[in-house]
């Protein structure tokens, strides 16, 4: 669990959440949870830094003297020194590809694979195999091949490889933790670093958070993209924040970070390449097959854009052929297949949507991004105007999650005194990351923001006539005045329409919300966004009030729509004086949520 410091509201601004607030989450929802899929307890930090399985692949020296096909083994690693010794035998029925083309290894752990310039040769980890990892926790499963290296770069490339070695050989060590059906995934967003302040951020909030997890040691942490901004100078920065975790740490590019003075496309990725291993490439933990994308298209002189490329299509046809049907197919990119918060625009959401659904047609599949800063769950079925408008994809065939960004709002807003900032993100949803938790029957996720253990999951607020005056007031004026007494309403207020409203972080398609004022039966409050094929609500009153008062007073890009809101109109006939309020949210999986607001009716 992440580290209990308490942070909870009052670091979001005494002026935006005047509020007396109790957050409870129950344990027995938890466990009353399809299979229980919450992840079991691990060992400590130093559990794992004294048994992580610690290499590298094996290249041996050549030149091989048939340039035309690169081969090699995967083998048991039983003594783990990255070499296979006299005894160690090979694995069969193992995954190996060149990007393009997709073997199985034979009974002695053999394969061979065309060659060809510029290739990234990679192996699938099996489920109950390890890859090792290196000194910085990042899984050592891939071998570069650019004779020439790269182009003149500005921040390096990748260095010329020569010509093809003799072998490239692959190993791993059995894992019971890769085994267990039992997985929780990290899937951080964004930690899009711009200089040495925010990588102390990210250092003091999201990853201490994670170095004092041990819950994620089978399946690791994987980065949806953005790993810096633009400055790809901090790479070994972000190496530094990936050796505090205890699991294998696994990334992918994203648009900042790009070779931006590539000028053909095909070497726009060659700096991250050399710092973490392939564009693409996937790997098996418990019954989940990871697909991990390059979703980032990009040539210089021209805007970035959401795609994959024929190449990277075939690849991820030819891959999942080999896959049992049994699997749950795990989709990660960093631009979103599809996205709520930018469902109109084409640049933020991949091309080739369709084309994707076909693929995994029939699976149990998921997929998880980055890219928008918002933190957004889909579930299958959910529509939206803008996905039929654009790419004629009507109700989602699986869900897409959108996992939020560990940098917030670009690490916007106020410096707590615990070492970040509070960077409110547009959807009004915390910074943090988000766990994928997967068991024998069934898969969930949990949000867990920074700095904060996992009761706190939603912001409650007051939504009131004289706020959204403030709102447009300074909405494009900041920064703002502090919004004075926000849970102070006018009988006024009242009768022009005020709402409570929950911010639900995680809330989607089967969340129930409901809100009991003094004590009073529960009413249902009603969710801002459908998520019917509706276009998207935008503006004051659908905002969240909590994020719109810290944003616009001190920094960041207000919190203006959002698809996991929930409110519930007061009653116009509260008598003058004090109230109360009980939030209650109840996810599909029947975990229970709750909050208290105090609010006061005036003359």
């Amino acid at each position: 669990m992440p580290q209990q410091r308490s942070r909870a509201l009052a670091a979001i601004g005494a002026g935006a959440l005047a509020l007396s607030v109790a957050a409870v989450i129950t344990p027995t929802a938890v466990l009353a949870a399809p299979d229980h899929t919450t992840a079991r307890p691990g060992g400590s930090h130093q559990d794992w830094a004294a048994t992580a399985y610690r290499g590298r692949i094996q290249v041996v020296a050549g030149p091989d003297e048939d340039q035309r096909t690169l081969d090699g083994v995967v083998f048991n690693d039983r003594n783990k020194n990255s070499r296979q010794d006299r005894g160690e035998r090979g694995i069969s029925r193992v995954t190996v590809s060149n990007g393009r083309d997709v073997v199985t290894t034979d009974r002695g752990g053999r394969y061979r694979l065309p060659a060809y310039d510029n290739m990234n040769v990679f192996v699938t980890q099996p489920a109950g195999y390890q890859v090792p990892v290196d000194e910085a926790n990042v899984a050592q499963f891939s071998y570069i091949h650019l004779p020439q290296g790269s182009p003149a770069l500005r921040y390096g490339g990748i260095a010329p490889t020569g010509e093809l070695p003799d072998q490239v050989n692959f190993p791993m060590a059995r894992s019971l933790a890769t085994w267990s059906p039992w997985q929780s995934c990290i899937m951080g967003g964004d930690v899009q670093t711009y200089n040495q302040a925010e990588v102390g951020y990210a250092r003091s909030g999201a990853f201490a958070d994670l170095a004092a997890r041990s819950d994620y040691t089978g399946c690791g942490a994987l980065f949806l993209g953005d790993i810096v901004g633009d400055d790809l100078s901090l790479y070994p920065q972000t190496r530094e924040l990936s050796s505090m975790l205890n699991g294998p740490a696994r990334f992918l590019p994203g648009n900042h970070d790009l070779d931006y003075d590539d000028p053909t496309g095909e070497h726009r990725f060659d700096t991250y390449r050399a710092a973490f291993g392939p564009d693409y490439y996937s790997y098996d933990v418990g019954k989940l097959h990871v697909v991990a994308l390059n979703s980032v298209q990009y040539r210089q002189g021209q805007s970035y854009f959401g795609g994959l490329g024929e190449q990277q299509l075939q690849w991820l046809r030819r891959d999942l052929a080999r896959v049992p049907r049994h699997k749950t197919v795990v989709l990660a990119s960093h631009i979103p297949l599809l996205n709520f918060h930018d469902q109109a625009q084409t640049r933020h959401q991949v091309k080739e949507v369709k084309e994707v659904h076909a693929i995994v047609a029939g699976r149990d599949a998921v997929s998880f991004a980055g890219h928008s800063h918002t933190t957004e769950v889909m579930r299958k079925g959910d529509s939206t105007a803008g996905w039929t408008q654009t790419w004629g994809v009507g109700a989602l065939p699986f869900d897409h999650i959108t996992a939020g960004a560990i940098a917030g709002d670009w690490y916007s807003g106020r410096v707590t005194d615990d070492g970040f900032p509070t960077s409110i993100q547009k959807d009004g949803a915390r910074p943090g990351v988000l766990t994928f938790q997967s068991g024998p029957r069934g898969h969930t996720e949990r949000f867990n923001i920074t700095g904060e253990d996992d009761s706190v999951q939603m912001a409650v607020g007051v939504n009131s006539p004289r706020y959204r005056e403030w709102f447009v007031a300074h909405r494009t004026n900041r920064p703002a005045p502090v919004f004075a007494d926000p849970t102070r309403v006018s009988r006024a207020d009242l009768v022009g329409q005020t709402y409570l409203t929950a911010n639900v972080y995680l809330g989607s398609t089967g969340t129930r919300v409901t809100v009991s004022v003094d004590g009073g039966a529960a009413r249902p409050a009603q969710r801002t966004q459908q998520m019917r094929g509706e276009a998207k609500n935008t503006g004051a009153e659908w905002s969240d009030p909590v994020a719109v008062q810290e944003q616009l007073v001190h920094g960041g890009n207000p919190a203006e729509s959002t698809m996991h809101l929930w409110r519930l109109a007061l009653p116009t006939d509260l008598a003058v004086g004090q109230h109360t309020a009980k939030v209650t949210s109840t996810d599909r999986n029947g975990r229970v949520n709750t909050e208290t607001i105090e609010f006061t009716v005036t003359e």
